[in-house]
């Protein structure tokens, strides 16, 4: 079989966690010697669609039409779309009517956790499989030597205590509460890694992400080897996220073995366990006193049991898992 996988504003994402999520699916097809193509023009026998505009509409449609298969990645439910762009929350109930529109046109469904599967069989649709978008466990581990390199670029002493976030400047990432927290705390240093266009998001994120305070930096898009470096000399990771339907960062942070606090939100629930592989924080006031718990020595070291978290979701494993739904696909009539 050859597989198609096709992303439609494919340089416009290729920043983000889907743009990881789409290089995974790569090295999973090579790495089990499944062929593949990026060319929707080319011969295959299934379409593996990670968007949902038009143009991946149509292309579902006519490889329908065509006798081909189609798997649908739902990347995106409304619950994660509120909270982002501009009117994202006055349009949210059309985006939930698109997307089911694009995913009902899957053979099969695939989404990255039981938690956002849950979400789409509540919408009505069916056929559904969670697999994680994966996490390459050979290149993020540890380097002290980069993180030191972190450090230096960033101009923190040894003494200093880092703490780092990772996301796209929406309001859901929790990006106002990482604002509010580096105000809270100015005995810590604070630093965002990740970027969106300002024009596209509400004057109160633009605002959060132009506040100068002594300890905060907003770095912006960085490539993955400055996020490994960054993952190994921070003190602390934490990932205030509102809303996910998985959360590659926090994989990226446990494989790292860097310390980690999450928001306590469904889609971590089963996997990352509070005081067991990271902390969980409910709240704003939850954050600081967690915060605090870590850096000062308070809380125990759980970095090794997130290790372990983070290899239940190694890119291999994750590849053999699409192989299995692409056969089981190629076998339906």
């Amino acid at each position: 079989m050859k597989i198609l996988l096709y992303t439609e504003f494919e340089k416009q994402i290729g920043k983000s966690g889907l743009g990881k999520a789409i290089r995974h699916q790569m090295r999973a097809l090579e790495e089990n010697n499944i062929p593949y193509t990026t060319n929707p023009k080319d011969d295959y026998d299934i379409a593996h669609i990670n968007w949902y505009g038009p143009g991946s509409y149509h292309l579902a449609k006519k490889a329908h039409r065509m006798g081909k298969k189609v798997v649908y990645h739902a990347h995106s439910t409304e619950e994660d779309f509120r909270n982002s762009f501009k009117f994202s929350n006055a349009i949210a109930p059309l985006f939930k009517k698109w997307i089911c529109k694009c995913y009902r046109l899957g053979d099969h469904i695939i989404t990255p956790t039981p938690y956002s599967k849950m979400l789409l069989e509540n919408y009505g649709l069916t056929n559904i499989s969670a697999i994680s978008n994966g996490i390459d466990t050979e290149f993020f581990q540890k380097d002290e030597k980069l993180g030191k390199e972190f450090r230096k670029k960033y101009g923190y002493k040894d003494t200093d205590k880092v703490i780092m976030a990772i996301g796209l400047y929406l309001e859901r990432k929790g990006i106002l509460d990482f604002v509010k927290l580096a105000k809270m705390m100015p005995e810590y240093k604070f630093i965002w890694f990740g970027y969106t266009d300002l024009k596209l998001v509400p004057k109160k994120i633009k605002e959060a992400v132009t506040t100068k305070l002594p300890n905060l930096i907003f770095a912006g898009y960085v490539e993955p080897i400055m996020i490994k470096s960054a993952l190994s000399g921070a003190d602390l990771y934490i990932f205030p996220t509102l809303e996910e339907t998985e959360g590659i960062p926090i994989m990226e942070a446990c494989s790292c073995r860097q310390r980690a606090i999450i928001r306590d939100i469904p889609v971590f629930d089963g996997w990352l366990e509070d005081g067991v592989n990271v902390y969980k924080a409910k709240d704003l006031m939850d954050f600081y006193n967690k915060i605090k718990g870590v850096l000062e020595g308070n809380l125990p070291d759980l970095t090794n049991e997130g290790y372990k978290v983070a290899l239940t979701r190694d890119v291999h494993k994750v590849g053999k898992e699409l192989v299995e739904v692409y056969k089981s696909v190629m076998e339906l009539k």
